[in-house]
């Protein structure tokens, strides 16, 4: 899927951007792409949309923060120290300021002076390590603490920016954290952007004829049937109020026409510990997972909570958009793959019984 021109426009708008997309969508794909473009690697993009659209191909200095995996304040200051350490020795700096707001801003100020381009700053999956803390409330603030440490350095050195550009799967923007990020642009909604992450229903006809006709041949069905059993199992995500950009979830399409089988590829991939134990401390017989209402503005701008399940389920992409009426959003579960994961762990809360009992209960 060539996804480059929309790369290079969120690269070349909005100096500050922030994109919410579920686990496994290719946010971090999209943040190694926006690293190669600054970098100038022109060789990596011969053929593609963003040839039309630039000329220069400028080299510039980029320095790339990936918060995936850490699960303690102790771990983010060690991997936060370390990385810039990392950019410190390429660029000459020698240790002697001891805040990383400090040590961030001498760092962008020093690249931008040595190469004489504005630098770029890429943050992957910031919300992990608050995501892993959030039912441990002191660990949880030691996180917080330590960003309000560090993020403050991307708006103090504002003028040594040419990008900031953010992605987490759930939203955590307001937590003592307000100075620092209360200039992010939120594209994660925008109808220009609702495909960045994710496969057409036209994409995968135009991409993939050979994957389709071999899954097809192998389960002795038509063209049509497997795009009707794709599409039943993995399709339906939509991210903006534009009721045309629908995706499909693309981990588990592409496993899928790997291996020429139906399977909950998505579901099986990460931990479900955090929305189990976050629907065991909320009344789950108030949740309407197939037609719930929710906010505009809660949907566009509000941070998840332990009071607004709805928001995180949307965020962590067990629901997806619906319908739009103009002042509120319709929120539905996307699939059959997503129906099946999430009636396992809501039902039984519910219910009071064992999830291997409700699961019984669907047919793949």
């Amino acid at each position: 899927m060539d996804k480059t021109d929309l790369a290079w426009q969120i690269a070349n708008g909005n100096v500050y951007n922030f994109l919410s997309r579920p686990r496994r969508f290719g946010k971090s794909l999209l943040t190694s792409t926006l690293k190669c473009y600054f970098e100038g690697r022109k060789d990596l993009f011969e053929g593609l949309k963003i040839m039309e659209l630039e000329k220069e191909w400028t080299k510039r200095p980029v320095f790339l923060f990936d918060f995936s995996g850490l699960e303690t304040a102790d771990a983010v200051f060690h991997y936060i120290d370390s990385r810039m350490g990392y950019y410190e020795k390429i660029y000459g700096i020698e240790g002697e300021i001891s805040t990383f707001v400090g040590r961030l801003i001498y760092l962008m100020k020093t690249a931008c002076e040595k190469t004489g381009q504005q630098v770029a700053v890429l943050v992957d999956e910031y919300d992990a390590p608050l995501q892993h803390t959030l039912f441990k409330k002191e660990e949880h603030e030691a996180v917080v603490s330590v960003y309000i440490s560090f993020f403050p350095a991307l708006k103090t050195g504002c003028e040594y920016l040419k990008s900031v550009f953010l992605t987490s799967v759930t939203k955590y923007t307001q937590l003592g954290l307000s100075t620092a990020l209360n200039n992010l642009y939120f594209i994660s909604t925008l109808d220009k952007y609702a495909t960045v992450c994710g496969m057409t229903q036209q994409e995968i006809l135009d991409n993939f004829q050979p994957e389709l006709e071999a899954m097809g041949e192998k389960n002795g069905w038509t063209m049509d049937e497997t795009l009707a059993k794709l599409k039943d199992a993995y399709f339906g995500y939509r991210f903006s109020r534009d009721s045309e950009k629908m995706v499909y979830n693309p981990f588990s399409l592409i496993n899928a026409l790997s291996r020429k089988e139906i399977d909950k590829y998505w579901t099986d991939s990460g931990e479900s510990s955090l929305l189990n134990e976050l629907l065991q401390q909320v009344n789950t017989y108030n949740i309407d997972v197939e037609n719930c209402y929710i906010d505009k503005d809660v949907l566009e701008m509000y941070d998840v909570s332990l009071e607004n399940v709805e928001l995180f389920l949307y965020q962590s992409g067990y629901l997806t958009i619906k319908d739009y009426d103009g002042d509120s959003y319709t929120l539905g579960i996307p699939n059959n793959e997503v129906r099946r994961a999430l009636y396992k762990i809501v039902l039984p809360n519910a219910l009071q019984k064992h999830s291997m009992d409700v699961d019984s209960s669907f047919n793949w």
